[in-house]
């Protein structure tokens, strides 16, 4: 069923990508490229690559409704009802991810490495398959990092993690956290930092929802010892 709603929803982005290329193509942020062409291939790359990512996000949710679906004859009626939940919220979480890259991350960043170029006094002549590629690596990670305090809850459910296991880690992952700001941004402090405090709140926000869950998750067992 995954694979035909994706097939449908590729068809789809194939008529939807024109107008989302043609936008970003014309959004404030590239006035001051000159976007080309430099093989004939590359509108036809562009194209394609943007109406598979379209297809890809369109199939999420029912990828994970399905996944939900083979695992709630397992789980009790409360716990089907939480965990159906997960799917409009990790689609949400995803777009806020891509939302808070493109419209804050992305102007730092294409700030820093076009006024690197002016200061190097190089004419940027940029090949539109490139633009898009980067414009791809630099969002997309970020929806999927938004999913974090999702991916605590779920774990905390499934008893793999604690609160205490997440705060006892706090430096050690503070530290990979800076790492992972410093490779996807360029080495200045001010992008760094745009990556690094949200990704820190994050991560608080990941303990706080883990602490929840385990709350709930201790109680749910104190009420089945009760009854045994």
């Amino acid at each position: 069923m995954c694979a035909v709603f994706f097939i449908v929803a590729f068809v789809a982005g194939l008529f939807l990508s024109k107008p989302i290329i043609v936008m970003l193509e014309h959004a404030p942020m590239t006035e001051r490229l000159s976007l080309n062409a430099f093989r004939l291939t590359d509108p036809m790359f562009v194209y394609m690559e943007c109406a598979f990512i379209l297809a890809l996000v369109l199939t999420g949710p029912l990828l994970l409704y399905q996944l939900w679906a083979f695992v709630s004859p397992g789980l009790y009626d409360h716990e089907r009802r939480i965990t159906l939940m997960y799917i409009p919220l990790t689609l949400l979480l995803f777009l806020a991810g891509l939302g808070f890259s493109y419209f804050v991350l992305l102007p730092f960043v294409m700030d820093f490495l076009i006024g690197l170029t002016n200061d190097l006094q190089i004419e940027g002549t940029f090949g539109i398959y490139e633009y898009f590629t980067f414009l791809v690596q630099l969002t997309l990670p970020f929806g999927f990092v938004f999913e974090l305090p999702l991916l605590a809850m779920f774990l905390t459910r499934l008893g793999l993690i604690t609160p205490m296991f997440l705060r006892a880690i706090r430096k050690y992952a503070y530290f990979v956290l800076l790492i992972v700001a410093g490779l996807i941004t360029p080495p200045d402090v001010v992008s760094q930092l745009v990556v690094m405090v949200p990704l820190v709140i994050l991560y608080e926000i990941s303990i706080w929802i883990s602490g929840a869950a385990y709350r709930k998750v201790k109680q749910a067992e104190a009420l089945l010892q009760q009854e045994d």
